[in-house]
């Protein structure tokens, strides 16, 4: 298994998107942008999204590299509110390499902070996970 988790402050995410007009669509992918951007606490989304990349590298044990693009990894909702993620480009080729077919987020914010937690499985799949 592996495991990261990063917290983030919001007020950090809310000056960088307001500072920085790419940084939305550096960071971030359309679906993120389509479920963000409308949300009355936005920012809360934005940051909980940029905790759970943040997690993601860590638990592939790589951190954030040149190599690796932010929007390689994808973080989205079903249609009962469970997080899950889609990888992309660099990242999903890492997923592949590890064997790592299981992938398990948990997210929480309140009105200073964002915090994510990102479980990586290799080999057996469990039917609750998510199935990359």
């Amino acid at each position: 298994m592996f495991i990261g988790i990063d917290i983030v402050e919001i007020n950090r995410i809310k000056k960088l998107c307001i500072s920085n007009e790419r940084f939305l669509n550096k960071i971030y992918t359309v679906k993120e942008l389509e479920y963000c951007l409308p949300k009355k606490n936005r920012h809360q989304h934005l940051a909980a999204r940029f905790a759970t990349k943040e997690a993601m590298f860590k638990a592939l044990g790589t951190g954030w590299t040149g190599k690796i693009k932010w929007t390689d990894v994808e973080l989205l909702n079903d249609e009962k509110g469970k997080p899950y993620l889609n990888f992309y480009g660099n990242v999903k080729e890492l997923v592949e390499e590890k064997n790592i077919n299981t992938a398990e987020v948990s997210l929480s914010h309140c009105n200073e902070y964002a915090i994510a937690q990102v479980l990586l499985v290799p080999g057996a799949v469990s039917a609750a996970s998510s199935k990359l």
